[in-house]
């Protein structure tokens, strides 16, 4: 299998094309409803898109992946792309880093300095990894026209091989969001490489209610879930049965498809209503933008018509007994407590309570995500 580095940079052709799609975008029409009540608010949205029209550098976001080692590894017709980054330490753990929907690898660019060079922050170099970053396969720069669907499965199966060329027989996994369904089904399926799991969201099995004897923290966590399975999945109902329908129109139109993420990622973040509290203007559009820019929004969507369409990518009368640790923040949709998350892990190490962030981690709290995995490896090591 061939590897290649790999360097991005959109044609200057494709820059104007944005540019003159924002400039004639058509707003819908603004009910009597308050901001965000029935989707993404209009007035934000003219902002963000003048923004995103007359101010955003993309070139400076570009340059700014750029500033990391990136590849690209030839999987049958799929050009696996992923960052590199080697810790100073000789003996720094491979660390594969997991991101999810509607993310994408920009999520990462603020942590893996932490993660691969934790003296420049005041930490020790013992706790420095070596940083693999995937891009989904079907996301981003690991889409191609044409390629087929990637389910969580086959995500998974295509890191352990990427792990594989590049030398790494024992490695840790992370990931939130689609993220952590990957890493775990990796635990799962490749337990003698995979030497420990770090999930900041734990892919339990999104039915069933409150037993009589259920503890209070299992009964919050089902009324959590109660109203988020009312009022919070409506994208995955289409993204999972008519993925292609709404494919035509966020390929179309950039208003659209900044429309449909910003959304989520408001409603995702620990935010208190003020999206940018939480990310930055320009870390939202630079994920936007990739998204734009790759023409990949439609192939992200095939996890969710796969997971509709599948079994549950761990097996429901099975245990994944490799180590694991979950940093739960305050702003993720769903959180299981520890007690039904002991029904998939058999050997949880840890599990941490976050003062603060969302469902976005690693770019709304490097800092703290950072810090728990670095813990979690020390443990692992004890």
């Amino acid at each position: 299998m061939t590897i290649c580095k790999f360097e991005l940079h959109v044609a200057d052709a494709d820059i104007e094309d944005l540019h003159f799609r924002l400039s004639r975008s058509r707003f819908p029409f603004a009910s009597s409803a308050e901001p965000w009540e029935l989707g993404a608010d209009i007035a934000y949205m003219r902002d963000l898109t003048d923004y995103w029209q007359r101010t955003f550098d993309w070139r400076a976001q570009e340059q700014r992946l750029n500033s990391f080692p990136q590849f690209k590894l030839q999987l049958d017709d799929l050009e696996l792309h992923f960052i590199h980054v080697h810790g100073p330490n000789p003996h720094a753990r491979p660390l594969l880093l997991c991101h999810g929907w509607p993310g994408s690898i920009f999520e990462f660019l603020d942590i893996i300095p932490r993660l691969t060079d934790p003296e420049r922050f005041g930490g020790s170099a013992e706790d420095a990894f070596t940083v693999i970053v995937p891009s989904l396969p079907g996301y981003g720069l690991s889409y191609q026209p044409g390629q087929k669907g990637f389910g969580v499965e086959e995500m998974a199966d295509c890191f352990a091989t990427l792990m594989r060329e590049l030398n790494y027989d024992r490695y840790l996994v992370q990931g939130g969001d689609w993220g952590g369904f990957i890493a775990s089904r990796m635990a799962y399926c490749y337990p003698d490489n995979v030497a420990g799991l770090h999930l900041n969201l734990v892919p339990v099995p999104r039915s069933g209610k409150a037993s009589d004897r259920a503890s209070a923290d299992e009964r919050a966590h089902f009324d959590r879930l109660e109203l988020w399975l009312k009022d919070g999945v409506g994208y995955q109902w289409i993204q999972g049965t008519r993925p292609q329908t709404l494919s035509f129109g966020l390929m179309d139109s950039p208003l659209g498809l900044g429309a449909w993420i910003v959304e989520k990622f408001r409603a995702w973040s620990d935010c208190k209503g003020e999206i940018e509290g939480a990310i930055s203007r320009d870390h939202l559009l630079a994920n936007i933008s990739l998204y734009w820019f790759t023409g990949a929004i439609g192939s992200s969507f095939y996890p969710y018509y796969a997971r509709m369409h599948r079994p549950w990518p761990i097996p429901l009368d099975e245990k994944i007994s490799v180590p694991m640790a979950y940093a739960e923040f305050p702003g993720e949709m769903v959180r299981p407590p520890r007690s039904l998350a002991e029904g998939l892990f058999s050997d949880i190490r840890r599990w941490t309570a976050m003062p603060r962030g969302g469902h976005f981690a690693a770019l709304e709290q490097p800092e703290l995500l950072a810090a728990d995995i670095q813990a979690f490896a020390r443990e692992i090591d004890a």
